[in-house]
């Protein structure tokens, strides 16, 4: 029972993934973003080899649909996967195998990709994919957290007659470093993608702090000076 949102925003070319489910540690599926490369998801009985494959092939240029048959083709469970690719140009790929359980699919558009298993419905794939596209002027990681609370709001995972929470939850994006700009991820916790929204929200704060601290660590101020500033603010 996971929901998942793939992303890139096509005016900065900034990559990322928002991803929930009633599972725990979910953040370990997550590390599925690469700069100037792409974004990537295998949920649902996942694999943890393929976001490493999807990844390089992505850096090596090849488009979401190329990367996206290579995994199934070189996994011969490919039937129990869900599987989702967004390339550097926003091209889009998602596959769902036929023996992923409960209600799982997909909603695709150019720079995302909307997809969940054990859903309590197509609706929620919709409400992810409206999330995205609800901001679209706003930074990546604010239209990545939209489509998770969009995706919760309609019901997110469960059938028909009982709803399950999102327990743990992860946000990841990435731009022109080698590394991430956000890494954050929630565990056992009854509202996952609400502390999810608390904690990017108290980072945002601490961005520049700690792209200071790197930059100009002779210059940095000290992090209870920073505290205190931001006390007045």
């Amino acid at each position: 029972m996971t929901y998942t949102i793939l992303g890139r925003c096509a005016k900065t070319g900034r990559l990322g993934i928002g991803i929930a489910t009633y599972s725990v540690t979910v953040g370990r599926y997550a590390h599925s973003t690469r700069s100037n490369a792409g974004v990537t998801v295998s949920q649902a009985n996942a694999n943890e080899n393929n976001n490493a494959i999807a990844l390089r092939l992505l850096a090596q240029g090849l488009g979401a649909q190329a990367v996206l048959d290579h995994l199934k083709a070189n996994d011969a469970w490919h039937s129990y996967r869900q599987i989702g690719v967004i390339d550097r140009d926003g091209a889009v790929a998602a596959y769902t195998g036929a023996n992923v359980r409960g209600w799982a699919g997909e909603v695709t558009g150019e720079n995302y990709v909307s997809t969940g298993n054990g859903l309590r419905g197509q609706h929620v794939a919709e409400a992810i994919a409206e999330g995205f596209l609800a901001e679209p002027e706003a930074d990546l990681e604010h239209r990545l957290l939209m489509a998770l609370e969009y995706g919760r709001d309609a019901g997110g995972q469960g059938n028909a007659t009982a709803h399950r929470t999102e327990r743990s939850a992860a946000l990841q994006v990435s731009s022109r470093h080698i590394h991430p700009d956000i890494d954050l991820r929630v565990d056992l916790h009854d509202k996952a993608v609400d502390e999810l929204r608390r904690v990017w929200t108290v980072y945002k704060q601490y961005e520049g702090y700690y792209a200071d601290r790197g930059r100009n660590p002779r210059g940095a101020v000290g992090q209870e000076a920073f505290m205190a500033s931001m006390k007045g603010a």
